[in-house]
């Protein structure tokens, strides 16, 4: 059996606002990583689990694969270039953004609503991603308003229609 071809998955999945979040870790070599990632929810509360989703072909797959801890940033509303900085296809995303270090030497972006400091449970395939399983083990929150993500488009709490799809 085969499900709907990619558009109208996107689609689909498009009319369900997520908020924003930037997956960040340490690569093989202890250069910092992230990626933009909105394929992010709560698992189980006992334990407190989550999950992020990587496409295998992002190079944050491998440093996912390899590292045993990440963090889960969960970006603010004035944080949308932040979120198209981390989406680039770019060697060095970090350079230019603000961050400090976790404990653990994981990088935290500045200015963001929670950071969600998680050790890595698990991980299962899933079509051509791979899911990774997290332990929140701690983190951080602030005041503020989420940055959302709806019809392919950024938008604010009590927005319109985004990317119009």
């Amino acid at each position: 059996m085969h499900g709907v071809d990619p558009s109208q998955f996107r689609q689909l999945l498009g009319r369900f606002a997520t908020g924003v979040t930037v997956v960040t870790t340490r690569d093989r070599s202890g250069k910092p990583i992230g990626m933009t990632a909105s394929s992010v929810a709560s698992v189980s509360l006992d334990p407190p689990l989550v999950l992020v989703s990587v496409a295998h072909d992002n190079d944050m797959h491998p440093a996912l694969k390899a590292a045993d801890r990440f963090v889960l940033n969960v970006l603010a509303a004035d944080q949308e270039a932040i979120s198209r900085r981390f989406a680039e296809d770019h060697p060095n995303r970090f350079d230019g953004i603000g961050y400090r270090e976790t404990r653990l030497g994981l990088p935290v972006l500045e200015g963001v609503l929670a950071s969600i400091e998680c050790e890595k449970q698990a991980e299962a395939p899933g079509g051509d991603h791979t899911v990774f399983f997290g332990l929140v083990t701690g983190g951080t929150v602030s005041d503020g308003r989420p940055l959302l993500y709806y019809r392919g488009g950024y938008v604010g709490l009590g927005g319109g229609g985004g990317g119009g799809r």
